[in-house]
């Protein structure tokens, strides 16, 4: 239990952080699924266009500090070649 009024606003602070990060990590997630919706549709230009969507929210969350680097440029890597394998089929 926090007992230095240092380590009460600590505390506070980062109930506040975890609440703005899980909303945002939940609006990444809800972009990934729609662009995994829009590909299992089957229409390119829809997926296409959730693609965009979807990478400029990952990037987001990236400077924002809710996903590391890495993990979002491997997941915008990943979504480019669903993409791409959807549209070559």
């Amino acid at each position: 239990m926090a007992n230095t009024p240092g380590s009460k606003k600590a505390v506070r602070k980062i109930a506040r952080r975890t609440e703005v990060n899980t909303a945002r990590r939940s609006r990444v997630r809800t972009f990934l699924r729609k662009f995994d919706e829009a590909l299992t549709s089957g229409d390119a230009a829809a997926a296409k266009a959730a693609f965009i969507v979807a990478q400029s929210e990952l990037m987001r969350a990236v400077t924002k500090g809710v996903v590391h680097k890495n993990t979002g440029s491997r997941k915008v890597s990943r979504l480019a070649a669903q993409l791409k394998k959807m549209a070559t089929a």
